[in-house]
């Protein structure tokens, strides 16, 4: 089971569509998601990038250059581009300057996204085409997700935002069931929590990681 397979690479259009309410805007909370990853990157230290994380065949670097890679991939669908188009790991980035590449690109993301019409706009993810708003719902997550990853593997305590995770705990209960797991379906069981638990141990959980 591939564990490091993206949420955006194995859903199918037809469940990733989150449910949204007409006139919301999901951009805002894609803006501070990116801005969250952009924190806990320009955190990691020197002794950490070798370092093991959750997402099991991704060292601390690995994840670092995929997080580039998926903002830059942001940008090429707010572009109306191939997001395959842009490698899954940015071999680019050398160790350490993660948070350079990751200012650039969210600018990049920033200013390709900034039109109000991109919310409606059908646009190409890697697994399909949704519209704006719903893609911009899923990369939230997406983001989240791999935030939370680097940040457990740093030991960085990143204060979560309520809306951010609300957002992304239905987008993920949506786009992948809690059955079946592995196969098609390349993420593990989903972990028991207590229904108390926060929001972004739930998250993680659902997503099969052992908060």
């Amino acid at each position: 089971m591939n564990e490091t397979t993206n949420i955006a690479e194995t859903v199918t259009a037809d469940t990733a569509a989150p449910a949204i309410a007409p006139g919301a805007d999901p951009r805002p909370d894609l803006a501070k998601a990116v801005a969250m990853a952009g924190r806990t990157l320009a955190a990691v230290r020197p002794d950490q990038f070798d370092g093991p994380t959750p997402c099991p065949e991704y060292t601390v670097r690995q994840l670092s250059n995929h997080l580039v890679a998926i903002l830059r991939r942001v940008a090429e669908i707010g572009r109306g581009g191939d997001p395959l188009s842009i490698p899954a790991i940015a071999d680019d980035v050398a160790d350490g300057y993660w948070s350079k590449a990751w200012e650039a690109a969210a600018r990049e993301v920033e200013t390709v996204w900034s039109p109000p019409t991109i919310l409606s706009r059908p646009l190409r993810l890697p697994f399909g085409t949704l519209p704006g708003a719903a893609a911009a719902v899923v990369y939230t997550t997406e983001f989240t997700l791999h935030t939370w990853d680097l940040a457990t593997a740093t030991e960085q305590r990143p204060s979560w935002d309520p809306a951010v995770l609300a957002v992304s705990l239905a987008a993920m209960r949506r786009a992948v069931p809690a059955e079946p797991r592995g196969g098609q379906v390349p993420f593990a069981a989903v972990v028991d929590i207590a229904a108390d638990a926060p929001d972004i141990d739930r998250l993680v959980a659902w997503y099969g990681r052992q908060p």
